[in-house]
């Protein structure tokens, strides 16, 4: 994986049929992203040339393009909001928001997702309309409280003070 800002990204390197409209569209949709999370320190976009083709299938979702912004809290407790443009199989791609939050469960499961999103790219959703829908829900979680008991009790999972 290779990390930097969005406008270092080889867009057309990691996606070869996009336009100079697609790639405009895909600048803007990050650039709304990068405005929400101004100030915080979190990580950078993050791209995998190697998987701009499909790499076959495997265990999880191959990253094509993405970003994973992490609040940390006392105690161990986390709280991710993520974007990616992700394989599903062979000539379908999908993009991903996702809230994701530490397991506080008696069976520790690790982490839940919390909300989350899936468009596939296809004849009905391009890349630059999933992006962008995958974006604005990305900037509109970020707005929300970034305290993961919150994002926990909205799906019902045990917070880390009573679980």
């Amino acid at each position: 994986m290779m990390r930097g800002a969005f406008d270092d990204v080889p867009l057309t390197e990691l996606f070869p049929l996009l336009t100079p409209a697609d790639v405009d569209s895909l600048h803007q949709a990050a650039g709304t992203v990068d405005t929400a999370r101004a100030g915080r320190a979190t990580a950078d976009w993050e791209w995998a040339p190697e998987h701009a083709a499909f790499p076959g299938a495997r265990l999880g979702a191959p990253t094509v393009l993405g970003l994973d912004v992490i609040e940390h809290a006392e105690g161990g407790d986390q709280l991710e909001f993520l974007l990616r443009v992700v394989w599903t199989a062979p000539g379908r791609l999908a993009v991903d928001a996702v809230v994701n939050v530490a397991c506080w469960c008696e069976t520790d499961h690790a982490t839940h997702d919390v909300d989350a999103l899936r468009l596939v790219v296809g004849e009905e959703t391009s890349l630059p309309e999933a992006f962008r829908a995958g974006a604005e829900l990305l900037t509109g979680w970020l707005a929300d409280p970034h305290d993961a008991d919150h994002w926990r009790a909205k799906a019902g999972l045990p917070s880390r003070r009573t679980g």
